[in-house]
């Protein structure tokens, strides 16, 4: 049956009533009311008009994106206080354990951390100071939260950014391959690794791999170090960098292996959507090879959801990971998170969590503002 939208097979073929005659004279275009090659001053208007309202739309788009990010940071400041004082212990007795105390030293130690304070004035004063960008004063390193913080970042950031350069990099091309072939022993076996790492915990991993390959395992000699960034033998220059990067191999090969498979199983279920389009057989047709068609048509368009979940994981770039820093002894936030929560430290940890936090919702603001750019229906 012949949809009313589709032309009549003389019309096709330019062979109608006045097909070539229209089409010499310069008839009709599209919208009816023009010649075809021509601008017509209502065209020029609607093309503006058409390019304000997609521009108004974006605007709109971006500022419920940033009002949304706002309230989440002012909610992710009520959580940090009051999430973590519900943790059991006290922190004056906590850093003041095997020392001789008097209960009048114990309460100068409160008064001098604020803790004497109604929770209401301490809820106060914290969001006052945190919204200025002082997050306040390390009970143990009697330190400013943020001077700690900034040392601690590039350890981390070298970590875990070489870590998800990396397996961004690999699950990205793994889930592609594994589509386009989807079926096959070599997607059943991508498929099958991909799902048993991600469900394997980062922090066993990372112990089985120093027992492996640091510790040795019958006549497998240790290989790597056991922990820390550096072996502290003053190495200078580029035998600093080896040693660095020797430091490196197993807490990034933990991170790889978990956090590849996250990638590849969203970038393949993607690209199979992609893969019954007509697009693709319109390119097929057209001559286009097989390895082009995947390419230029269906991998980018697959990537479109792909992007929220690559800005989620740049964002645990700021945030290190707890774990496998804890594990491997290395100097970032993870680990001097995981020494704020033994005591508990709280305005570290409150800092900490609201730089976690931050990021995410920093990496997930950039992604929104990045889809209708991508994709212009998004947003309209």
């Amino acid at each position: 049956m012949t949809s009313a939208s589709t032309p009549a097979p003389a019309e096709r073929a330019g062979t109608g009533s006045g097909g070539p005659a229209r089409a010499a004279e310069g008839g009709t275009g599209p919208s009816g009311t023009a010649p075809s090659g021509t601008t017509s001053p209502s065209g020029t208007a609607s093309s503006g008009t058409a390019s304000s309202g997609t521009a108004l739309a974006y605007a709109r788009h971006a500022a419920g994106k940033l009002a949304g990010a706002v309230v989440s940071l002012l909610a992710v400041l009520v959580t940090s206080f009051f999430l973590f004082r519900i943790l059991p212990g006290d922190p004056v007795r906590t850093m003041t354990r095997g020392k001789a105390t008097t209960p009048e030293q114990l309460a100068t130690l409160r008064h001098q951390f604020g803790l004497d304070q109604p929770l209401w004035q301490q809820f106060t004063d914290y969001c006052g100071k945190a919204l200025t960008g002082d997050l306040g004063m390390s009970f143990q390193f009697h330190a400013p939260v943020g001077e700690l913080i900034a040392q601690k970042v590039p350890a981390t950031l070298l970590l875990t950014g070489t870590a998800v350069v990396l397996y961004s990099a690999l699950g990205l091309w793994l889930g592609t391959r594994s589509a386009w072939r989807h079926g096959s022993l070599g997607d059943r076996l991508n498929t099958g690794v991909a799902l048993t790492l991600w469900s394997v915990p980062s922090f066993w991993l990372g112990l089985l791999l120093i027992i492996v390959f640091s510790v040795g395992l019958g006549p497998l000699p240790g290989l790597f170090p056991t922990g820390g960034m550096e072996s502290g033998t003053g190495e200078t220059g580029f035998g600093y960098v080896l040693d660095v990067g020797h430091h490196m191999v197993l807490p990034v090969l933990t991170l790889v292996a978990v956090g590849y498979a996250q990638t590849l199983l969203v970038m393949r279920s993607s690209l199979l959507d992609e893969m019954g389009g007509d697009y693709l057989t319109t390119a097929r047709a057209k001559g286009l090879r097989d390895d082009m068609v995947r390419r230029r048509h269906a991998v980018p368009n697959a990537l479109l959801p792909t992007v929220t979940m690559v800005f989620i994981n740049l964002g645990h770039v700021a945030a290190g990971s707890i774990l496998v820093e804890t594990v491997f002894s290395w100097p970032g936030l993870g680990g001097l998170f995981y020494q704020a929560l033994s005591v508990p430290d709280l305005p570290l940890v409150q800092g900490l969590f609201v730089a976690f936090a931050g990021a995410m919702i920093v990496m997930n603001l950039i992604a929104d503002l990045l889809y209708p750019l991508l994709d212009p229906r998004v947003g309209r």
